[in-house]
C-alpha cells in the first residue's frame, strides 16, 4: 500500500552494510523510492530486491555531483516531475556520519542517520547550526523507543512513584570473530569503541525510560568488553557489554547461539529481542509524517558513551555488574 501521495526521493550512503537492507525496506514499505546509492564495495546484489533502478556510485565525489545535478534539474524544471533527493539515509561507518550528514544538508536534503549519529557531543552543536542555516533536519534511528516492551516499561516508570529508584542489570554479549578487529569497528577512533558500537542504542533507551544521568561510573574498559554503573533519575543500572564468545553463558553457548541479551529489573525480565526488523519502517513513517528523533534526542546517549570512552576504570569496587566477579580471573 502506498503511504505517500507522491513518492519521495531517497539516497542511501553505505548501501552494502548489514543494516542497509532495513533502510531499503523502510523506504519501499512507506511507498517511496531510492533513486541513488553510494558504497565503495560494489557487490550490491541486495539492492535488486528493492530498487534495481537506483543509480549506484562507488566514489563519493560522483555521488555528490549526482545529488547536486538532481537538485538543479528540479530548480530549473527542465524535466517533468521532481528529481531532487528529499532524504539521504546514512548507514556508513560511525566516524563518517558527521561528514555524510553535512553532504546531505548541503544538497538540500534531510538526513536520516544510523546510530551513533556522531561520536562526540560537540558535533551535535555544529550540526544544529547547519540545520538552522539550511532549513533541513537531521534525524536518527532510535528504534527501541518504538518497541512495545520498552514503551510499556516507560509507562510503568512514569506511572509509578515519583521518588522510586529501580535497580537493573543490562547484559549484552555479541561475539565477534577476528575480522572485527581488523575492520573499522575495531578502531576506536573510527567506531568509538565497544560502548558506542554495540551499546549506544541501549543507553539511549535507558535514559529515555529512566531519565537524566546523575552518575556514570566505569568499572572495566577493554577493547572487547566494558562494564559500569549508570545512575539515572529513576534507576541504578549495572551494565556489561562484551564481544567475547567466552562471556556468553554456557547454557546459551550449548544451544549454538553466539549472542546473549538480558535486561532485568528486580525480578522482572524485560524482553525486547523480537520485532527489531520492522522498527526501522516505523521510524521512517514518523519522520515522513513530520515527527522523528532529532539531534537533541540523541544527545544523552552520545554524552554517555563519550564519557565511558574517556573514563579511567575504577576496577572491581562499589556496586559492579555480577558477571565481573565470574570473569575476574580472565581480566
Amino acid at each position: 500500500m502506498t503511504e505517500t501521495k507522491t513518492p519521495l526521493n531517497f539516497a542511501l550512503i553505505g548501501a552494502a552494510g548489514y543494516i542497509a537492507p532495513r533502510h531499503m525496506k523502510a523506504i519501499k514499505d512507506t511507498g517511496n523510492q531510492l533513486v541513488c546509492a553510494l558504497d565503495p564495495y560494489d557487490g550490491m546484489g541486495i539492492i535488486d530486491s528493492y530498487f534495481p533502478q537506483a543509480d549506484f556510485f562507488i566514489e563519493p565525489e560522483r555521488f555528490d555531483r549526482h545529488l547536486d545535478k538532481l537538485r538543479r534539474i528540479s530548480i530549473s524544471k527542465s524535466e517533468n516531475g521532481n528529481k531532487k533527493v528529499d532524504y539521504v539515509s546514512i548507514c556508513s561507518p560511525n566516524y563518517m556520519h558527521d561528514s555524510h550528514i553535512r553532504l546531505a544538508l548541503r544538497n538540500d536534503a534531510h538526513a536520516i542517520c544510523e546510530k551513533p549519529i556522531v561520536l562526540n557531543p560537540w558535533n551535535l552543536d555544529a550540526l544544529s547550526e547547519i540545520e538552522a542555516e539550511t532549513g533541513k533536519r537531521v534525524y536518527t534511528i532510535l528504534q527501541l523507543r518504538l518497541h512495545p516492551s520498552i514503551i510499556a516499561l516507560r509507562n510503568q516508570v512514569q506511572q509509578g512513584p515519583e521518588d522510586k529508584i529501580y535497580d537493573l542489570d543490562l547484559t549484552y554479549v555479541t561475539s565477534r570473530g577476528n575480522w572485527y578487529y581488523r575492520a573499522w569497528k575495531g578502531d576506536i577512533s573510527k567506531s568509538g569503541g565497544i560502548a558506542t558500537n554495540i551499546g549506544v542504542h541501549f543507553f539511549d533507551m535507558l535514559t529515555w525510560v529512566f531519565g537524566e544521568v546523575k552518575e556514570n561510573t566505569v568499572h572495566l574498559l577493554k577493547f572487547d568488553k566494558a562494564a559500569g554503573l549508570l545512575k539515572l533519575e529513576h534507576a541504578n543500572i549495572r551494565w556489561f557489554l562484551s564481544l567475547d564468545y567466552n562471556d556468553i553463558p554456557e547454557t546459551i553457548r550449548s544451544a549454538g547461539k553466539r549472542t546473549y541479551r538480558s535486561l532485568r529489573m528486580g525480578e522482572q525480565d524485560i524482553e525486547f529481542s523480537d520485532g527489531f526488523a520492522d522498527l526501522h519502517t516505523e521510524v521512517y513513517r514518523d519522520i515522513i509524517a513530520g515527527k522523528g528523533f532529532g539531534l537533541m534526542d540523541a544527545k544523552p546517549s552520545i554524552d554517555v558513551v563519550y564519557q565511558i570512552r574517556n573514563a579511567t576504570p575504577a576496577g572491581l569496587r562499589g556496586d559492579y555488574h555480577p558477571i565481573l566477579q565470574t570473569i575476574a580471573k580472565s581480566l
